[in-house]
């Protein structure tokens, strides 16, 4: 099972501050729009997300069809096709995705020590 591109999406008090902290440790802008109050920051190959009230928990966030810089890839495997293989594993599924739909699309599990794993499929 390929998941797709890691981060973290953090769930920050105040997005300014975190990133002028994750600045110092070599990250730069990726993408985002801090005026949103989110933004994705990258150094070398480590991708984080500074969320600023959007949701209450850190969150593990896997990206399928994007590579690091959050360009399209031209294969790879379909957010249902793993929420499919999920299932069958035995994995709850906490959001679902209605399979018989196409695109951009995510869905939530929780690991067993309560930490959210979102899969989101841009593309």
């Amino acid at each position: 099972m390929k998941l797709g591109t890691f981060s973290i999406s953090l769930n920050v008090k105040d997005i300014h501050a975190s990133k002028a902290f994750y600045e110092k440790l070599g990250f730069s802008e990726l993408g985002g729009d801090i005026k949103q109050n989110w933004l994705i920051m990258k150094n070398d190959t480590t991708i984080i997300g500074l969320f600023q009230g959007m949701f209450e928990k850190n969150i593990l966030t896997f990206n399928p069809g994007w590579d690091e810089n959050a360009s399209p890839l031209d294969s790879f495997e379909d957010v249902r096709e793993i929420q499919k293989q999920l299932k069958k594993e035995g994995v709850a599924i906490e959001k679902k995705i209605d399979e018989n739909t196409k695109g951009p699309a995510s869905f939530v599990i929780v690991d067993p020590d309560g930490n959210p794993i979102l899969l989101d499929q841009h593309v």
